[in-house]
């Protein structure tokens, strides 16, 4: 049997209809199927994505990144795809990712596994052999990889191991022995991270390799970390992010851009500011360099603003200051008179453009999520674009005259019959008059004179921003039957700086009333079954969960993922340092704002059903959070259930089959609870 995919065609190993079955808590009930017209469950297996796009300097074609699912091994894959600049002749060209041009076109770097194991550096020649190289073989992961403008080089970074100075007189063990593994020695603020776990000896180094092939040149030395692999036009140096200053480990959102000779490996700083500066992008001259950052600050967010510099770190000024945005993806125009980039605004994501003058003009126009990651000399601009019932597909425009043109259809067949949810822009007004922007699902076929069950869908970060995006998530939901809502409470990225610092020493606090009016709104519109109301998000959006059911017994039920519950116990067991920074004081100076902003605080007024999900790998809200909160419910006969995820760090939907397993479990736990506790109260937040 085969399925196809999008544009591609798979042998499976099954011939009976896929069926999918997770056991459930005792008591759970078996959720009915949605209609044979709508987006199923078991359609995510077959779902697609693509991302990075970039032109031949010809301007003929274009190279992507496509994912897929492996559900014999329960994994994304990933694969590089060229087609012509109109999107004819769509197809594969080699497995792997992060594909880039050879500045004549001749060629392509990308990254992919090879000998002797592990992430590779490979190059395929674009003409009609397409013979393939791997032209590394590094025993560390490479990153960043970068031609160099004569095409006869590629850039790396790579992380170098440190070497092990602590060495103890330990006895000779007797033959045959079988004595406990060596300790593992740690002397670093961050020892550990997300995703990685605990985190080698070393520091990340910058690295040249011929383009044919060869031993890699380390560049970049010293006790400090390289980050990022952008080469000057001349191809004579590197600049990069670092902090090369004493004790940089202790620093707290610091960093400056630096310069290295790549023949010599001497360094020279280029900015200097109390505050981090990012990103640097050299102009196709060579005169300027664009960068973001900002002065130092206490405020928990400030948006980023642009700069520019001349190539020697001199006359360095503000060109997007007015925005109160924060730049990404800054891409030169071809006659280095200003800077393309990227802006997310109150939901959606926009292209803008900013002259060396500081004139700032909005590129293109829409209520999408528009991520342009290429640029020509002839204008024409490529991307990646979603929208609320549009999946994320490349698309084509010129920035002159800006008609965007979509190139792909990738989940065409899967979508194919399918009636979609619709979702509905909503501003609101919340505690103090503040403006709150949210969206509403419906389900497909939806009837304003019928009661359905709600749910409230909280964000995580706190400081990030739901968008208009296409989701598979809340469109599986609603072809269950829920209405669902999101929102951007205050703290939110995307309406200006002040807003996001709005929560600052305050978290969780007047976001809990921006939700709660949320919720009245939709109550307010008359569709909503208000027995039938449920509460869920994960990280940030798992605090708040825990929260709202220590302040409202509104809700019938609710789901915590992966919550930071106890302060205190967090802020010395995440994989980092940098939330002892988000308090007042530290905590052994004075414990009462890490008290008072803890979930666990009120858990003496919990009432509402409350389910945890956490992975069992997670560092950034360790497992150890889900714990007290679920030993609290239990030891007060709030009827809860701690699901812990295997094969997940932060998050429980990077493995494809946990995705399933958590839009299951939620859905499953909010059906087995049609009503909410009795006695209801709501608390507002004043402070």
């Amino acid at each position: 049997m085969s399925v196809r995919i999008g544009r591609t065609t798979r042998a499976v190993l099954f011939s009976a209809p896929l069926c999918l079955s997770v056991l459930l808590p005792a008591g759970l009930a078996a959720q009915p199927s949605p209609p044979k017209d709508r987006l199923t469950i078991a359609d995510y297996f077959n779902w697609e994505d693509v991302s990075t796009p970039t032109m031949s300097p010809d301007g003929r074609q274009i190279i992507y990144t496509r994912t897929w699912i492996d559900q014999l091994n329960d994994k994304r894959e990933s694969s590089v795809w060229i087609m012509n600049a109109d999107g004819t002749k769509n197809r594969v060209l080699v497995k792997g990712a992060d594909a880039k041009w050879s500045p004549d076109g001749s060629r392509i770097s990308y990254v992919a596994p090879g000998e002797p194991g592990g992430a590779q550096i490979w190059v395929r020649y674009m003409d009609a052999e397409g013979a393939t190289t791997q032209i590394t073989r590094l025993t560390e992961a490479p990153a960043d990889v970068e031609w160099s403008p004569d095409g006869k080089s590629i850039g790396f970074g790579m992380l170098v191991r440190g070497t092990d100075t602590w060495k103890i007189a330990m006895p000779t063990p007797p033959r045959g022995a079988k004595w406990a593994e060596p300790p593992r020695v740690v002397t670093k603020v961050k020892y550990r991270a997300d995703r990685q776990g605990f985190l080698e000896d070393g520091l990340r180094q910058l690295f040249t390799v011929p383009a044919d092939g060869g031993t890699p040149s380390q560049v970049t030395s010293g006790d400090w970390a390289a980050n990022g692999t952008t080469w000057m036009p001349d191809g004579k140096s590197f600049v990069f992010t670092s902090l090369r200053t004493a004790d940089a480990e202790y620093a707290w959102r610091q960093s400056d851009i630096y310069k290295v000779d790549i023949a010599t490996g001497a360094v020279s700083a280029l900015t200097s500011r109390n505050g981090p500066d990012n990103s640097p992008v050299p102009s196709p001259d060579g005169r300027f360099i664009a960068y973001t950052g900002y002065d130092s600050t206490d405020a928990t967010w400030k948006d980023a603003i642009m700069y520019v510099m001349d190539a020697d770190g001199r006359n360095a000024r503000a060109l997007t200051e007015k925005l109160d945005r924060s730049p990404s993806g800054m891409i030169w125009a071809s006659d280095a008179s200003g800077v393309y980039f990227n802006v997310e605004n109150e939901g959606s994501r926009n292209l803008h453009f900013v002259s060396l003058k500081g004139d700032i003009r909005q590129v293109t126009k829409g209520t999408h999520v528009l991520t342009v990651s290429d640029i020509n000399r002839n204008f024409m601009a490529v991307g990646v674009a979603t929208s609320p019932m549009k999946p994320n597909d490349i698309v084509t425009f010129d920035v002159r005259t800006p008609a965007i043109k979509q190139l792909t259809e990738v989940n065409a067949d899967v979508l194919a019959g399918k009636q979609l949810a619709t979702t509905e822009e909503v501003w609101y007004t919340s505690l103090d008059g503040q403006r709150i922007q949210g969206w509403i699902v419906k389900p497909a076929a939806f009837d304003a004179k019928k009661k359905y069950p709600l749910m409230l869908e909280i964000h995580g970060g706190p400081h990030s921003m739901y968008n208009v995006g296409f989701n598979f998530a809340r469109q599986d939901h609603a072809s269950n039957g829920f209405v669902m809502l999101y929102t951007n409470p205050r703290g939110s990225t995307g309406y200006g700086s002040a807003f996001g610092n709005a929560i600052k020493n305050a978290y969780p606090g007047k976001d809990y009333n921006d939700l709660m009016a949320g919720v009245d709104t939709v109550i307010n519109r008359g569709f909503v079954d208000s027995n039938r109301l449920y509460v869920f998000g994960c990280s940030g959006g798992g605090v708040l969960t825990a929260w709202t059911v220590g302040h409202t017994d509104r809700f019938a039920a609710a789901a915590s993922q992966c919550p930071v519950i106890n302060w205190l116990s967090f802020v010395g067991t995440t994989d980092g340092s940098s939330w002892y920074y988000n308090f007042a004081k530290y905590p052994w100076d004075d414990p009462s704002e890490h008290l008072k902003r803890s979930p666990l605080m009120y858990v003496g007024s919990v009432k509402t059903p409350t389910m945890l999900m956490t992975g069992v790998n997670d560092l950034r809200t360790p497992i150890g959070q889900t714990e007290e909160f679920y030993e609290a419910l239990k030891i007060r006969k709030v009827p809860t259930a701690m699901i812990r995820f295997n094969n997940e760090w932060h998050g429980t939907s990077s493995t494809p089959s946990n995705f399933i397993r958590t839009q299951l479990y939620l859905r499953s736990w909010f059906d087995k609870y049609q009503a909410p506790p009795k006695g209801q109260r709501v608390t507002p937040n004043q402070q």
